[in-house]
């Protein structure tokens, strides 16, 4: 089991997808057997994880011709970096769906399972072009959710999301064709395992500008990076809350995630010598989305401008050239996940029993649900980084990163934190705390927490406070490959 445990994890989703596609219209059957497939998934990286050794190396390696004239393969393995994004997916995944429970469309299981096949078919790609088939693949679902299952201007949010996303891909599908070629003229042979093009040496310094453009053009669209965000908004707001869920919790994350594995082994010089730039953008749409964010008067709204100001956070901390800021940005990428998608796991909760989404058609909701009011407060103040949440160290390491890669910068980076806590803060007193101003002070019909809903959420609320409290616990498993990148890759020394 060992040697084949990806590709188990990888596929078992899409498996039983396709199996429950063809044998079942019963919806019941189809939520609890892709229910129970995500529990297999999440014992079998468990497994992984256990059996994981703290090293700089791929580990459970497979590596077989798949389109042997062209050097494609199917080229999967596991380090700590991609280990630990494979652990957050592996426990997001089953505890939301028992937030989505009541869906009543066999094909949202469907898609959600083959989301889950995608998503982690991209992670765990070491050949460039698998990874660009396992990128696709993990979009289709998502747009069918949004296309049929979505709400208002469905159709035309699809549209649009799906130009965008294209788009992106295209140009990354070009800049993968054109290093697969230079390396066959450089070398003779085809391939498109990623460190086998980090040896091209015959590219020009304005080929890999080109190069390196096209792939942060699709990455960060993605994440979104400024200015490519003007999808996300009517997306998160037209989307059903699991899509809104993937795309922010998983998907965005994989953006940054990609970022790391390919662009800068692939492009180590251009990658330092626009690091200040790529900062710099990042401390931006902090502050952008943030301000954005503030103005918002829909909730859904508000948060989509709110994941898209802590992913730009990362991104600076991604490009800070240091251990604390890229250390600090791989531990934003899980605390940021899972203290946002219970977040928009809440906000559906709202709107299915209210049907409402503005803020200040909200109020009163604490002292109805005080279960709900709790875990609502809990994820926030992560997202915000209060002291002993995940929020706290990630956000903290990221700072000490861009001051010590530029002071200026990093006075900055500690300043604009305190607008993420401005418009959360502002948003909570408004739709949960404070007595409802609409319809005369009227109580709105709202229930608590379901007890399914509360043990789904309880191992997030215990990972919030474990790795606010021990973050060595995590660390551990990806300092080594953070080491590597600046040490031998990019040759700049692991300042820490």
């Amino acid at each position: 089991m060992s040697a084949n445990i990806l590709s188990f994890i990888i596929f078992l989703p899409a498996f039983v997808a396709f199996g429950l596609m063809v044998t079942t219209r019963h919806v019941e059957t189809v939520r609890n057997v892709a229910f129970l497939t995500t529990l297999i998934v999440l014992a079998l990286v468990l497994k992984l994880y256990i059996e994981f050794e703290p090293s700089a190396g791929m580990q459970f390696v497979t590596n077989v011709p798949w389109i042997a004239a062209y050097g494609i393969n199917y080229y999967i393995g596991v380090d700590g970096f991609s280990l630990t994004i494979l652990m957050m997916i592996a426990i997001l995944i089953p505890s939301a769906y028992m937030y989505l429970w009541a869906r009543d469309t066999k094909g949202y299981w469907i898609n959600m399972l083959l989301v889950q096949t995608g998503v982690t078919g991209a992670l765990l790609s070491l050949d460039i072009i698998l990874f660009y088939f396992f990128w696709e693949l993990m979009l289709l679902p998502v747009f069918l959710l949004i296309g049929i299952l979505g709400y208002e201007n469905k159709v035309f949010t699809t549209i649009k999301v799906t130009v965008y996303t294209m788009a992106g891909s295209l140009l990354m599908f070009v800049a993968i064709l054109y290093l697969g070629v230079a390396y066959h003229n450089e070398f003779g042979v085809w391939s498109f395992e990623y460190h086998k093009l980090t040896q091209i040496t015959t590219l020009s310094y304005t080929e890999n500008i080109w190069l390196f453009l096209a792939f942060l053009t699709a990455f960060g669209i993605k994440i979104p990076l400024f200015p490519f965000h003007t999808w996300i908004m009517e997306t998160y707001k037209n989307a059903p809350t699991g899509a809104v869920f993937l795309l922010s919790s998983i998907m965005a994350k994989l953006g940054v995630y990609a970022i790391v594995r390919f662009m800068i082994p692939i492009f180590p010089e251009i990658y330092i010598e626009f690091s200040t730039f790529f900062v710099f953008i990042g401390l931006f749409g902090l502050v952008y989305y943030g301000i954005a964010a503030l103005m918002q008067d829909d909730i859904k709204r508000m948060f989509a401008y709110s994941s898209a100001s802590h992913l730009s956070f990362i991104a600076a901390g991604i490009f800070s050239l240091n251990e604390y800021g890229i250390n600090g940005a791989l531990y934003l990428i899980i605390a940021h996940a899972i203290a946002t998608g219970a977040l928009f796991l809440l906000v559906g909760i709202i709107y299915t029993e209210t049907r409402l989404k503005t803020i200040k058609d909200l109020g009163g909701l604490a002292k109805q649900a005080p279960i709900f009011t709790t875990v609502f407060a809990i994820m926030l103040f992560a997202n915000v980084g209060l002291p002993g949440t995940n929020g706290f160290v990630a956000e903290l390491l990221i700072i000490f990163g861009i001051y010590q890669f530029n002071h200026t910068l990093g006075y900055i980076s500690a300043v604009t934190v305190i607008v993420g806590a401005s418009y959360m803060l502002w948003m909570f007193q408004r739709a949960i705390l404070q007595k409802r101003e609409a319809d005369g002070g009227a109580d709105l019909k709202f229930r608590d927490l379901k007890i399914k809903e509360i043990i789904g959420i309880t191992p997030w609320v215990i990972l919030v406070f474990l790795m606010g409290i021990y973050p060595e616990i995590f660390l551990n498993k990806f300092e080594p490959t953070v080491t590597h990148y600046l040490n031998d890759i990019l040759q700049i020394g692991a300042t820490k």
